[in-house]
C-alpha cells in the first residue's frame, strides 16, 4: 500500500485529497479526514478496490475558513472486510510552507 495525501485549494474552496496505489492484493477501505480552523473536520470514507491501478480519494469541496496552513489532512487505510481489523497505514499532509514576504 502506498499513499500520499494533501490539503488543496482553487479559489474560495478547500478539500483533502489522498492518491493511493494498492499492491495488497485485497479490497481496502480508507477515512480520508481533512481537520481545519476551529476545530472543523470533514470526513469521507472510500472503498478501495485490489489492483496496481493507482486511485485517488477527496473529501468534498468546502468553502475555506481560514489559511491553507491551519488545514491538515489525514487518510487511515485498513482491510474492507473487518471493521475491527489494524490499520495498514496512515498517511497526513505536511502544513504549508508560510508565505515568503
Amino acid at each position: 500500500m502506498e499513499a500520499q495525501t494533501c490539503v488543496l485549494t482553487e479559489g474560495a474552496e478547500t478539500w483533502g485529497r489522498t492518491y493511493y496505489r494498492n499492491t495488497s492484493g485485497e479490497a481496502l477501505r480508507a477515512v480520508l479526514s481533512l481537520m481545519g480552523p476551529a476545530g472543523r473536520t470533514v470526513r469521507t470514507h472510500c472503498a478501495i478496490p485490489r489492483g496496481d491501478e493507482p486511485g485517488a480519494c477527496e473529501t468534498p469541496r468546502e468553502k475555506g475558513r481560514g489559511p491553507i496552513e491551519e488545514y491538515v489532512a489525514v487518510a487511515e487505510f485498513a482491510s474492507d472486510g473487518d471493521p475491527e481489523s489494524p490499520l495498514l497505514l496512515r498517511s497526513g499532509s505536511n502544513p504549508a510552507p508560510p508565505p515568503r514576504s
